[in-house]
């Protein structure tokens, strides 16, 4: 059951056509949200008065004006690492507790100029830095479908809002994986974009030659729609590319006849759980029997990708985190007695493990004697998987793959094994390093708790990611 018996554009209609009301819909979000979310935890903060003068709004709109807004009163949940106007925005740190940001993120002014109401913002690890959303200031969130599970992260909050059908849609952000491992551990559908197809103004910032906001939620129909609302030109963000994505009926009407699906044999030796195996192979061949083409195809420096994704994204959000001593804004620590002790106790104090963990990583790596060994040798590395991917969709049009080795593990068990940690993100952070959008669709449950199938497309190609899901989800359905 999602929150809508339809996707997010039949509901609209019913607004539209007064079978619905705004306040409605988002008063029966704001009740899951309070009926729910405290033994879940996938929200940190809910702006019930706000969002309800949003909807009486809305619907006091006119009937043309309405016509208009490709998301009228549908409720939504804004990862917080993404700025909201006179909302906290905390990114789940003890450094921004009571930082109110002045403006809207370009996404969130998207939303909104779409007729979306945003209902709260959802909880994450510590800066987007963790894979299970345990390194939240503001406790930790739980799998929707078994509370003693993590729901991946960071945008653990993301996923389980949708996951618990609180909302029918929530914004995450993507560095390594960030958006696609917690839906497939959510059983929920979550998108990674082309990097520039989506502006990053007011996403504070983890590692921005990585990072991406993407949407989640039920239905595939439901992320394309998303994506088409936020994915607008932005002259703020200068790696915004400006180009839009298009949405079409066409992505949706589950054709794949001459469809080439290209398998990779570095992502389904060693590691993966036979389990996972299984349920991708089942998708694969279903969409075979619908008259897709399957490709063997090899990516061959996939296996430095963890290597090189946590030697760039540490040494990235070393220099981003740098703005955070305590002077400009945010935390500062009562200890005073000089200036190098006021900034190095405030960032002691204001900082959870593991963030310190990774601007020490970072640092390292970018540190003199250091720099030509690690951080220049990853990025080369970097430019040779993108070729990798390059060639390769030179094959096939979509590439298949795992989101996670397994299922999702039990909170606190991995927690002091940060290799083990980051080693869940093995089949996802390659998709960041390329900048090549990607999507993770639920495949099934093993002892009940769900698993992902990720799609990866040629740059600008999220229509091949969407088609392809389409027919996993309606011939699984």
């Amino acid at each position: 059951m999602s929150f809508f018996d339809m996707p997010i554009s039949g509901a609209v209609e019913k607004i539209v056509k007064g079978e619905l009301s705004c306040l409605e819909i988002v008063e029966k979000a704001l009740g899951a949200i309070e009926s729910k979310d405290q033994k879940l935890g996938s929200f940190i903060s809910v702006q019930n008065e706000k969002a309800l003068s949003r909807a009486q709004e809305l619907d006091g709109l006119s009937a043309e004006k309405k016509r208009s807004l490709p998301l009228l009163g549908i409720p939504v949940g804004v990862k917080d690492n993404i700025c909201t106007l006179g909302v906290e925005t905390t990114c789940a740190s003890r450094f921004l507790e009571g930082f109110i940001p002045p403006y809207n993120a370009a996404v969130v002014q998207s939303l909104e100029r779409a007729g979306a109401v945003i209902v709260g913002k959802t909880n994450l690890d510590e800066f987007a830095m963790g894979s299970s959303t345990e390194n939240s200031r503001y406790g930790v969130t739980k799998n929707p479908h078994s509370l003693e599970h993590i729901p991946g992260g960071s945008s653990g909050g993301s996923a389980a809002a949708v996951g618990a059908d609180l909302v029918p849609a929530t914004l995450g952000s993507d560095t390594g994986g960030s958006i696609r491992q917690p839906s497939s551990h959510c059983g929920v559908i979550g998108l990674k974009p082309t990097y520039g197809r989506v502006s990053r103004f007011g996403l504070v910032a983890f590692a921005s030659s990585l990072d991406q906001i993407g949407p989640v939620a039920k239905d595939v129909r439901d992320v394309g729609l998303l994506l088409s609302v936020i994915s607008e030109a932005d002259k703020r963000d200068s790696t915004c590319a400006g180009k839009v994505f298009s949405n079409s009926p066409q992505h949706y009407n589950g054709a794949v006849d001459g469809l080439r699906i290209g398998i990779p044999k570095e992502y389904f030796g060693e590691g993966l759980s036979q389990g996972v195996r299984e349920k991708i192979e089942g998708v694969v061949s279903s969409l075979q029997n619908m008259g897709a083409t399957i490709v063997d195809i090899s990516l061959p420096n996939l296996k430095y990708a963890i290597a090189t994704y946590y030697i760039i994204c540490t040494a990235e959000a070393s220099s981003n985190l740098a703005r955070y001593d305590g002077v400009k804004y945010g935390f500062r620590s009562k200890e005073q007695n000089s200036l190098d002790q006021m900034y190095m106790q405030t960032r002691k104090e204001g900082f959870g493990s593991e963030v310190k963990r990774r601007i020490m990583l970072g640092t390292y790596v970018l540190s003199s004697g250091y720099y030509d060994a690690y951080y220049l040798k990853a990025a080369k590395v970097r430019t040779l998987i993108n070729r990798d991917f390059n060639e390769a969709f030179e094959k096939c049009d979509t590439i298949v793959s795992p989101v996670t080795p397994a299922p999702a593990f039990k909170i606190g068990e991995k927690s002091m094994d940060p290799l083990q940690m980051y080693l869940t993100d093995i089949y996802t952070v390659s998709a960041n390093l390329a900048g090549i959008p990607a999507i993770s669709f639920p495949c099934g449950t093993i002892e009940d708790l769900p698993v992902g199938v990720q799609f990866m497309a040629p740059q600008w190609r999220e229509d091949l990611l969407l088609k392809t899901a389409y027919a996993a989800q309606v011939s699984t359905a």
